[in-house]
């Protein structure tokens, strides 16, 4: 562990996640302030996720071929810029731009963020494919601390400076970490981390497909990723998980509000559902023992079932309230969980379009779920609508089982 690395990583996975909660953070003001229904902050947080998918590919090509610098870098300046927008916002188009341009800014982030967990969090001594879920979890509980902290600070800000001075802080904030990467080399990083994780043999498995002779960098592309089951499978499930922590995440407030909650007491169950989210990641990086993360995100699957189907049928604010905070607490783990998975078994040279394809294949769930969500709750109602959050909990439930199939069949 390099402590340049370390502290940059930490402060960018905080942002990211403050990035990730913005939306949900400032729905209810900013409904008001532009006088918006609830099918519009739909379509926002549909743009957000609609950026994920040309910009995954793109920041994934890019960390590949350019460096993983460039990347970050110009994540954290679209970041600061769309921010920027947001303090001098006026119209719902203005809105939509500001959108936009986080979700770029935040595509490139993660792409970079999520490849340099392994090299911020794990010594020299425990890098392996096997810790990787525990760098993973532990780097994305910083992130998680950022989504939590977003609407406190939000709330905070606001009532003592405004909505305007609020997000012109934040943009400073972001300045930081961005300074810091100038001052680090982070292909260096990355590529020694895959050094100590695959030692150079005469054949490896898993880089992608099967076993074979080492592969020149040069002859890795798009076309192994589409070919790899595992790749794809990853890809799926994060397909039907992430329209789910968006839906939830976005709703929160709104569900509970409808069940008779106060909005100010709304407002601090959803940090709470993120202290939840957030902590839930810490316990899986220190109880999870290894090789348990396979059975683990099916059990999490299923119960996250259980918890999104009371959301829909719960009639009252303590039950709803409750089961908020279970989502956040079954939710949390997922991602890491799966990015792991993702990261362990792609070579090093794939490392940035499979996170990208990743992120893109899930940023189209992303786009499509929440405006379907949103135009169903103008119609039937917010909780109605929410059974087709169920249904994306049950194609995670599928094809997570799936994935554990394939990559227990290729440990065998």
């Amino acid at each position: 562990m390099d402590m340049n690395l370390t502290v940059m990583q930490t402060l960018a996975l905080a942002i990211a996640g403050m990035c990730h909660a913005l939306i949900g953070s400032v729905k209810v003001p900013l409904s008001k302030q532009l006088n918006i229904p609830e099918s519009r902050i739909g379509q926002l947080i549909s743009v957000f996720g609609f950026t994920l998918i040309p910009m995954a590919f793109a920041a994934g090509y890019f960390a590949d071929t350019q460096g993983r610098n460039l990347v970050v870098e110009a994540g954290f300046i679209l970041v600061i810029v769309s921010v920027i927008v947001l303090a001098t916002l006026k119209t719902y188009n203005m809105a939509l731009v500001s959108i936009l341009l986080l979700g770029t800014g935040w595509s490139a982030l993660v792409n970079v963020l999520n490849a340099l967990q392994g090299p911020a969090f794990l010594s020299e001594a425990d890098v392996s494919a096997e810790n990787l879920p525990f760098a993973m979890n532990l780097g994305d509980f910083i992130f998680g601390m950022g989504a939590f902290l977003m609407p406190i600070v939000i709330t905070f800000m606001i009532k003592k400076v405004g909505l305007k001075q609020t997000f012109f802080s934040f943009a400073v904030v972001t300045a930081v970490p961005l300074a810091l990467c100038f001052t680090i080399d982070l292909d260096e990083f990355v590529n020694r981390f895959a050094e100590l994780k695959d030692p150079p043999a005469a054949t490896t498995e898993s880089s992608v497909g099967d076993p074979q002779p080492d592969t020149a960098v040069g002859e890795l592309g798009f076309t192994d990723l589409f070919t790899d089951s595992v790749v794809i499978l990853c890809c799926i499930a994060f397909f039907f998980h992430v329209p789910v922590e968006a839906c939830v995440g976005a709703w929160a407030t709104t569900l509970m509000i409808d069940r008779g909650t106060a909005e100010s007491k709304a407002t601090g169950l959803l940090s709470l559902f993120w202290f939840t989210f957030t902590v839930s990641r810490l316990i899986a990086a220190l109880a999870l023992p290894d090789g348990s993360h396979e059975l683990a995100i099916i059990a999490m699957a299923v119960i996250l079932l259980a918890v999104v189907y009371g959301l829909i049928t719960s009639k009252n604010a303590g039950k709803t309230n409750v089961l908020v905070l279970g989502a956040g607490l079954i939710l949390g783990p997922i991602f890491p969980i799966l990015i792991a998975f993702l990261v362990g078994h792609v070579d090093v040279s794939l490392q940035g379009r499979a996170i990208g394809l990743f992120f893109c294949i899930g940023g189209i769930g992303w786009a499509i779920v929440p405006y379907l969500v949103g135009r169903k709750a103008d119609k039937k109602g917010l909780q109605n609508s929410f059974y087709i959050v169920a249904g994306c909990v049950v194609g995670l439930i599928v094809f997570s089982s799936l994935l554990v199939y394939k990559i227990s069949a290729l440990h065998a």
